[in-house]
């Protein structure tokens, strides 16, 4: 018991001693004794620390040979700390700074990597994912022979992905909502929604690995907007849904779909046969 008291007295006199140097240090008039301080904080990953210090120094060593270091350590010392946000913005001033830069493809990186890191998951709103796709691309674009564009080029696979799963979280919304009227805008349809939305999606990112999934939902949504839709436009929506199911088969003859659509096929047969000679012939 004494053992545990005296090794916690030890710790609180360690961490008071901590930080009444760093108090000490911050307080100082010594710009040039708080730099390497700050400089010692970041070696040792405290950077929360570093961060305090460095946001003070980057105005006082503008235009001096720390200049650069600077500012590219607080943006790193910000990255660390997991505030990407603020790095992000760090990385590009220091860019914006200095385009010749000791550190200048590295800061240009880690603006596009602390915007991914910041990137929410695919259901919420992806704009910041597009951000950092462009702040990758622009990476690429300003150092060709980058040492880390194997990285980038990664981290924009994993961001596209990330944009083709909110597509498909809402052209399956849209399917889930189904004849939910209110949903619909100007009258349109969910159905008709799913199918646009699906489609682009398609167009957009042709190699997608859900590419199987997003032809499902349209199958699907041709088929329901086909059974529900009113006799003056149900027969063209039946052989589009028809022919969709054939495309779908002959794309995916090994999908667990398939048999969907083949039920599908049978059911707008027999609706088609169904259908008045007089709207046949129109």
């Amino acid at each position: 018991m004494m053992k545990n008291i005296l090794i916690t007295i030890s710790l609180v006199w360690l961490f008071s001693g901590c930080a009444s140097e760093f108090n000490k240090i911050y307080k100082s008039n010594d710009n040039a004794l708080r730099y390497e301080y700050a400089k010692q904080m970041f070696a040792e990953g405290k950077y929360t620390r570093a961060t305090t210090l460095l946001t003070e120094l980057i105005n006082v060593t503008k235009g001096t040979e720390n200049g650069q270091e600077c500012l590219y350590m607080l943006g790193m010392s910000q990255y660390n700390a997991k505030d990407y946000e603020s790095a992000s913005y760090t990385f590009k001033k220091y860019y914006q700074s200095y385009p010749r830069g000791t550190f200048a493809e590295n800061a240009q990186f880690f603006v596009g990597k602390s915007l991914y890191m910041s990137t929410p998951e695919p259901r919420l709103d992806q704009t910041q994912t597009v951000n950092a796709i462009a702040a990758l691309q622009e990476y690429m674009d300003l150092f060709p022979d980058a040492k880390r564009k194997d990285e980038a080029q990664q981290l924009m696979f994993e961001l596209q992905d990330k944009l083709v799963k909110k597509e498909y979280h809402n052209a399956r919304l849209y399917y889930n909502l189904g004849t939910y009227f209110s949903n619909c805008l100007f009258g349109g349809s969910n159905y008709e929604a799913c199918i646009i939305t699906a489609q682009n999606a398609l167009k957009d990112y042709p190699y997608s690995s859900l590419r199987e999934d997003f032809a499902v939902l349209i199958m699907k949504s041709k088929y329901e907007l086909a059974m529900q839709s009113a006799e003056a436009k149900k027969l063209d929506r039946l052989h589009d849904a028809e022919d969709e199911c054939y495309g779908f088969i002959n794309e995916y003859p090994d999908s667990r779909e398939v048999l969907t659509a083949e039920k599908y096929i049978e059911r707008c047969k027999k609706e088609i046969n169904q259908t008045p000679q007089s709207l046949q012939n129109d």
